[in-house]
């Protein structure tokens, strides 16, 4: 099944860490999501695309958590952590809508948690929080 992508719906966070993320074609997905001007879906599309972005979400903020909670207190990266996950929770406790507006919210949310993420290091497959100072 090479080249084929499962779709990831765990509106609980079961899930969490237990599957590697595969960034590329959710970040692909978000960018198109985010460059709508006027999209006319049926609403149960925008539904699938709001379910697999809300279990990507939660599959995000799950990495997000993790190294978060290994980092020291004093470390600022888990205050900044801390306070995207407090609006990550918030966004996804809303229920879904199959409209234009909350999949782009959606995307906004999986794009805001992924500025959290970078490489561990190049031609690594694991993942770190950003630095504060990164410019």
């Amino acid at each position: 099944m090479s080249g084929a992508y499962a779709v990831l719906h765990d509106p609980e966070g079961l899930l969490d860490a237990e599957l590697p993320l595969d960034r590329a074609p959710h970040e692909a997905l978000v960018t198109a999501v985010l460059a709508w001007k006027d999209p006319d879906l049926a609403p149960r599309d925008y539904e699938q695309i709001a379910l697999q972005l809300t279990g990507h979400a939660h599959a995000v903020a799950a990495d997000v958590r993790r190294l978060a909670a290994a980092l020291p207190k004093s470390d600022g990266r888990g205050a900044l952590a801390e306070v995207i996950l407090r609006e990550a929770d918030g966004r996804l406790s809303a229920p879904l809508k199959g409209a234009a507006c909350c999949v782009q919210n959606r995307a906004c949310l999986v794009r805001a948690l992924y500025t959290r993420l970078v490489p561990d290091r190049e031609g690594s497959p694991g993942w770190r929080l950003e630095r504060l100072d990164r410019r």
